[in-house]
């Protein structure tokens, strides 16, 4: 059964930021999160094998699967290339899946992060095919994949295997012309074939929800009341073709402003486009680390820097100036976490790196700002 967008929920919630304590999802809130969003109405839960560890899909068992009934929600999960060395890791790695989350199906499946580095993976161990025999099978309800790469690879991809019903992809108004993420050209690409899209980082990793307060103020010029973030929410959800926006949501707060933001959603006007294009104007002239904080970079760091926060400190350097405030936020995160100064250089962050970010050299530089 095909896809139906009219059915599909704007706001999808994403399980991959989830609030914790001490490195420990914190439940209760999760469960709180979980019943503002369901009793919105809403239903698309996103999570994948490897979100926090492992636990996300544990975690959307405790708080979904078990306190509601299977008809009230949508669950949707990844396989990932980097786990799979033979044909066996396909099933072994989704029976896991299912009991993980206590599930007899998926709603959504996809192959995680397609790019250049892992489709020989995928086509080598005929995972898509594998896919098909899943939903053959009524183990899967929509199989897509999200992607990283090319508009040369999403379209040779998509010619290759036609059955693809959904494909997930990075958007957000500041990476619509990144040379790197290419957004525009990916979304063209789908939007042309009639194929839904998921949309993940519509906020950029949390970057377009706090802006440079002379940028704030073009946004709150126009609505006094708005939130930041729900500028970059618009200009996807205002977007053709858009299935469903994941929102990796960590407080209870994020929530609350983004079922604000898409209930009675109004799309934007040509007065609102004008003011995203003037502020992503200004703000591409700030070189800062396109890092969306998906953490992909932090569980195989051998010296267990959490590079997605050292990131999110030098920004502020970049954006704001040398200031007390992001020495602080680095100092604290050392605590549990190694200095930039740490980094043995051995690359394994910037194999795994959506973005392919130029971690070793960010890590040299953020190492001779805030290790003095």
């Amino acid at each position: 059964m095909a896809i139906d967008l009219e059915k599909m929920p704007k706001l999808g919630f994403g399980l991959m930021r989830l609030p914790e304590t001490d490195g420990v999802i914190n439940m209760e809130e999760v469960c709180r999160m979980v019943d503002a969003y369901i009793a919105a109405g809403l239903t698309y839960f996103d999570t994948a094998y490897v979100y926090h560890g492992g636990k996300s899909e544990v975690a959307a068992g405790e708080a979904i699967v078990k306190r509601y009934p299977r008809d009230a929600f949508t669950l949707a999960t990844k396989l990932p290339a980097w786990e799979l060395k033979k044909p066996e890791d396909r099933d072994r790695i989704f029976k896991e899946q299912l009991e993980r989350a206590g599930v007899d199906f998926y709603d959504f499946y996809l192959l995680h992060s397609v790019e250049d580095g892992n489709i020989d993976t995928y086509e080598g161990l005929d995972c898509f095919n594998w896919a098909l025999q899943k939903k053959a099978e009524g183990k899967i309800r929509h199989f897509g994949f999200s992607f990283h790469g090319s508009p040369e690879l999403l379209t040779r991809v998509l010619d290759a295997h036609p059955q693809v019903e959904f494909v997930q992809i990075q958007l957000n108004y500041l990476d619509w012309e990144n040379p790197v993420v290419q957004s525009g050209k990916l979304y063209e690409i789908l939007h042309e074939r009639n194929i839904p899209m998921v949309i993940m980082e519509p906020v950029k990793g949390g970057t377009l929800a706090s802006l440079k307060p002379e940028l704030e103020a073009k946004y709150k010029a126009v609505r006094p009341e708005a939130s930041i973030a729900s500028w970059a929410f618009r200009f996807v959800a205002s977007l053709p073709g858009v299935m469903t926006i994941l929102s990796g949501m960590s407080n209870e707060e994020q929530m609350k402003d983004n079922l604000a933001t898409f209930t009675n959603f109004e799309p934007l006007s040509d007065e609102e486009k004008a003011v995203i294009a003037e502020v992503s104007s200004i703000m591409l002239d700030t070189p800062i680390i396109g890092c969306t904080s998906c953490r992909y970079c932090c569980d195989g760091c051998p010296m267990n820097i959490s590079i997605p926060d050292v990131f999110r400190a030098l920004n502020t350097v970049r954006l704001y100036g040398d200031a007390f405030r992001p020495h602080s936020f680095y100092e604290n995160l050392l605590a549990k976490h190694g200095r930039a100064g740490d980094c043995i250089a051995c690359g394994q962050c910037e194999g795994v790196c959506p973005q392919h970010l130029p971690v070793i050299e960010l890590m040299k530089e953020a190492s001779a700002i805030f290790d003095k």
